[in-house]
């Protein structure tokens, strides 16, 4: 079977590499152009181009997939068998959809039809859903609307965005090459669009946490945010990033953002009636730091709010 894989960030290398290490004939592997860094002195190539390239596979980069007369030639001469795509970063047009003899498949990473688009690990943790997991799916013009083929599902637990990120990458590869060699005897399965949810894309200003939020929210947005955008609040001028919280299950009367105790314990902060305590903190050009460790040469002082 000739395939052609399109992917982009690092959840879309292991699916690459489980192909051609099952041995898949990968006719090519469509990225996103380069990336251009630094005022244009440095192009940085996607996670996926560096592989296709270590792995020795031709590479596609077009701007726009929708409208680009010469790429659709190129598939066309191509005459994949299949497309599989992972975290590609662009909608794929129909004529494109319909090109393969075996369609397109796509690794998603969230047990559709709950969170479609585009940040469903992060939006899993977040909403407190117990687990999560992979759907590959055929795609159709709609945004992660197809039929589903296979479903693997994974506890999320107390597990970081990038934690569950690299686990659902792995398992969206397994799951991949699974559904490739059962491809003729599984079922496909209509999603019930009664269930669907929606995963909007993560933004930088989404880090800036609401301390109206109850506790366990917080804590599990910070959890999410781990590693991008990251989560933080003010204090003063400057700001604290958030890294790692629990809830002590106490109650304040307190002004929600309001820093109510520090200590080896960690930053108690009241949010939502509640106490959220923060245990890893980063402030401005400084590292990551365990709460206890930034308290033995500084200070904070007891009352601020963090806005």
């Amino acid at each position: 079977m000739k395939i052609v894989y399109m992917g982009t960030p690092d959840f879309a290398v292991p699916s690459l590499e489980a192909l051609v290490r099952a041995g898949h004939n990968v006719a090519c592997v469509v990225t996103q152009p380069d990336a251009v860094r630094d005022r244009g002195k440095k192009v940085k190539f996607s996670p996926v181009k560096e592989k296709a390239v270590e792995l020795g596979l031709p590479v596609l980069q077009p701007v726009k997939v929708r409208g680009d007369a010469e790429f659709l030639q190129q598939m066309q001469e191509l005459a994949p068998d299949l497309i599989a795509v992972a975290a590609y970063g662009q909608i794929l047009p129909k004529e494109i959809l319909d090109l393969p003899k075996y369609g397109c498949l796509n690794v998603h990473g969230s047990l559709l039809p709950r969170f479609r688009g585009a940040a469903p690990i992060q939006r899993a943790i977040i909403e407190g859903d117990e687990e999560t997991g992979i759907t590959i799916m055929y795609m159709e013009e709609g945004l992660d609307t197809g039929d589903m083929l296979a479903k693997a599902a994974t506890p999320i637990g107390k597990k970081t965005g990038q934690e569950l990120h690299d686990e659902l990458a792995q398992m969206g590869a397994e799951l991949l090459v699974d559904t490739l060699e059962h491809l003729d005897s599984l079922k496909r399965e209509k999603q019930d669009d009664t269930l669907s949810t929606y995963a909007k894309m993560l933004s930088k200003k989404e880090g800036h946490l609401d301390f109206s939020q109850s506790p366990e929210r917080l804590e599990r947005t910070i959890r999410a945010f781990d590693p991008w955008p990251g989560s933080y609040g003010y204090l003063g001028d400057k700001m604290m990033k958030l890294w790692k919280a629990e809830v002590p299950g106490i109650q304040t009367d307190a002004a929600d953002g309001t820093l109510v105790a520090a200590g080896d314990a960690g930053i108690d902060i009241a949010a939502g009636g509640g106490i959220l305590r923060v245990t890893e903190i980063q402030m401005p050009g400084k590292k990551r730091v365990a709460v206890n460790a930034y308290l033995k040469g500084n200070s904070i002082e007891i009352g601020t709010v963090l806005g």
